[in-house]
C-alpha cells in the first residue's frame, strides 16, 4: 500500500462540483482517500487573468505505481472536461501528485516531488491541513516550514470551515 497525496483545483463551472466529482471518481478509481484539507479560495497564479480557485489536498492510499496514478488522472482530468490548450488556462479540474510515498522521480512524465509546489501558497496551505510535519524528501524541511518560508504572497483563503466532500 502507498500513501498519495494530490492537490486539486478548479476555476470554471461550479467549482464545488468539480471537487466533489474529481473526489468520488479518485476513490472509485485510485484509492481510498483517508484525509482531506479544508476548501480553499485562491488567486490564480500563472495567468492571473481568470476567475479565483476552490483548492483542496488529499491523502490517499493506494496499490497503483506512482505511473499508473499519473495515467488515472490523466484520464480522469480529461472525463471531467479538462483540456489542455494552453498553459496556465481557466480549468474545470486540475489534479496533481505532489507525493508518492517518499519517493522522488524524475521522468518526462511525471515529476515527485511536484517541481514546484514549495513556491506555491495555494499548494502549501491545504498541505498544511493534512501533513504539517511531513519532510520534503529533496528539500528536507517540512510542509510548515516550506510554508512559512514561502516567496507566493497570493491570498489562500478558506473558503468552507468545514468540507463535506470526500
Amino acid at each position: 500500500m502507498h500513501t498519495l497525496v494530490l492537490h486539486t483545483g478548479t476555476n470554471i463551472e461550479n467549482r464545488l462540483a468539480n471537487l466533489e466529482k474529481a473526489n468520488f471518481h479518485l476513490q472509485q478509481i485510485v484509492g481510498k482517500i483517508v484525509k482531506h484539507s479544508h476548501i480553499y479560495e485562491t488567486e490564480a497564479w500563472g495567468n492571473e487573468d481568470q476567475s479565483d480557485f476552490l483548492n483542496q489536498a488529499l491523502l490517499l492510499e493506494t496499490n497503483f505505481t506512482a505511473h499508473r496514478v499519473m495515467q488515472e488522472i490523466l484520464a480522469l482530468e480529461y472525463k471531467l472536461g479538462r483540456r489542455r490548450d494552453e498553459k496556465w488556462q481557466p480549468r474545470v479540474i486540475d489534479i496533481d501528485i505532489i507525493f508518492f510515498d517518499s519517493e522522488v522521480i524524475h521522468k518526462k512524465v511525471l515529476t515527485v516531488p511536484h517541481e514546484h509546489m514549495h513556491n506555491r501558497r495555494f499548494v502549501l496551505k491545504p498541505l498544511s491541513d493534512i501533513i504539517p510535519d511531513f519532510i520534503h524528501p529533496t528539500l528536507q524541511k517540512s510542509i510548515n516550514d516550506l510554508l512559512r518560508d514561502c516567496p507566493d504572497k497570493l491570498a489562500v483563503r478558506e473558503w468552507k470551515k468545514t468540507s463535506s466532500i470526500i
